[in-house]
């Protein structure tokens, strides 16, 4: 009979199975981004080690069924061929997970590198009470559902509008989810202070009279789902520079592991010691 220390097991993305002895593996993909040619060598391991077949996460990973405790380090040495490693469960930061970012005619940042960057620096750090999980997504359609994570990154844009450009064709007006432009005949009226900087104006304007003048980001903490969900609450409004992302990932880390107790996601901690107590601190690493 096989001996496995199953907690330690799971910490390293090895889901036990109710089927004795076999577990579904968790594969560590960013962003949901995978290469094509490493679909062949997943579809021979699952082939091999496991029934034939492959699941796909709800956070855009593949976790490959089925597969024999015997057969684990079989499978990590195959997978690591084509550049794959086994994920990551339990109490530690799990892998990003990020839309198409400027892929989409929507996106207004690089969702899938800073993904990346963000993974390279946090993915699998242990010490902190219970799964952190961080999503990054283009704008403010925020399709990837960042306020459902610990830690949501939303792309976000401020534009500047070239009168002497404009046509008056009043498409920005109707565009606008919110209201914030108003067309009349040769005058047009913007409130700044109604926008939610999701450049869907620039992209509809047939005269590029709206003009991209900063990229942003709006960041969510404290969201989870599950049996008890909770949706994250905006902490920060238009962060510029993308160098602040990760020394405050960095500091949200280690204030969850300072105040947060075992057990207690990181918007349990947050609702405990006041959301006000994180932002400050955080200010203080991003002014």
């Amino acid at each position: 009979m096989a001996k496995y220390n199953i907690s330690e097991l799971k910490s390293s993305g090895l889901m036990k199975q109710k089927e004795k002895d076999l577990f579904s593996v968790r594969l560590r993909v960013v962003g949901g981004y995978i290469k094509a040619e490493q679909l062949p060598k997943l579809a021979e391991i699952s082939k091999k080690y496991g029934q034939g077949h492959l699941h796909l996460t709800a956070r855009q990973g593949i976790e490959i069924p089925f597969v024999h405790f015997d057969n684990i380090e079989k499978v990590r040495r195959a997978l690591s061929e084509v550049g794959l490693e086994i994920g990551a469960c339990g109490p530690r930061v799990r892998t990003v997970t990020a839309c198409q970012g400027e892929l989409c005619s929507h996106g207004l940042i690089e969702a899938q590198s800073l993904a990346r960057k963000i993974d390279e620096t946090f993915f699998g750090r242990s010490g902190i009470p219970h799964k952190f999980k961080v999503c990054v997504t283009g704008c403010p359609n925020a399709c990837l559902k960042p306020v459902e994570n610990d830690l949501g990154i939303i792309g976000v844009v401020r534009k500047i509008f070239v009168k002497e450009k404009c046509n008056y064709c009043g498409l920005c007006q109707v565009i606008c989810p919110v209201g914030a432009i108003q067309v009349e005949e040769n005058e047009l009226h913007y409130d700044p202070a109604k926008c939610i900087h999701c450049g869907d104006c620039i992209l509809a304007c047939p005269s590029y009279a709206w003009k991209k003048e900063k990229v942003g980001y709006n960041i969510f903490v404290g969201g989870k789902m599950g049996k008890f969900p909770h949706l994250g609450r905006e902490v920060f409004s238009f962060l510029e520079g993308e160098e602040k992302i990760l020394p405050l990932i960095e500091k949200t880390l280690e204030f969850y592991k300072q105040e947060g107790k075992r057990g207690e996601r990181f918007g349990e901690t947050l609702d405990r010691v006041g959301l006000d107590s994180y932002k400050k601190k955080m200010e203080e690493t991003i002014s």
